[in-house]
């Protein structure tokens, strides 16, 4: 039996939670995951399960400066039965600011025959920057493209 799309929102909250739940494997083979607001480094697009599981691999001490304490989920169905928004926020402690923090994200998630097809991962740039110690490098990279946008700018004089 194949899984609804609210209960694959729920499986995606294990996951955030740390629940042992194989994120890749909650999708198609040829799924989709998009970062519409990515931090600098971080793909826009990740095509198939294998992409997104090499991606996640990669990036596992990312976890490791997060002492999560506890995970919310609101699920909002929509006209679309495929479709569900999810409102995933996590909060604890921290390890790259110092500080406790809570941290919303927002996706749009499109289920077909139980697995994703297509996750749309909304997350606040500056949020996420300053949760994982990265608000130098998201400046550094907002900067360097201010500069590219203003070379344009000028070229085309």
């Amino acid at each position: 039996m194949s899984r609804s799309p609210r209960e694959v929102a729920e499986q995606v909250r294990r996951m955030v939670a740390g629940e042992g739940v194989d994120f890749a494997g909650l999708f198609a083979p040829d799924g989709v995951l998009t970062y519409p607001f990515g931090l600098p480094g971080q793909p826009d697009e990740l095509r198939g399960r294998e992409a997104i599981r090499a991606y996640f691999d990669r990036r596992r001490g990312a976890r490791d400066l997060l002492v999560m304490e506890g995970v919310e989920a609101v699920v909002r169905q929509t006209d679309d039965p495929e479709v569900v928004v999810t409102e995933i926020t996590h909060h604890g402690y921290s390890k790259a600011a110092g500080q406790p923090y809570r941290h919303t994200a927002l996706g749009v998630i499109r289920v077909r025959d139980g697995e994703i097809v297509r996750y749309d991962d909304y997350m606040n740039p500056i949020a996420t920057a300053r949760l994982l110690g990265r608000t130098s490098e998201l400046a550094s990279a907002l900067s360097a493209g201010q500069s590219a946008d203003q070379s344009a700018d000028q070229s085309k004089e």
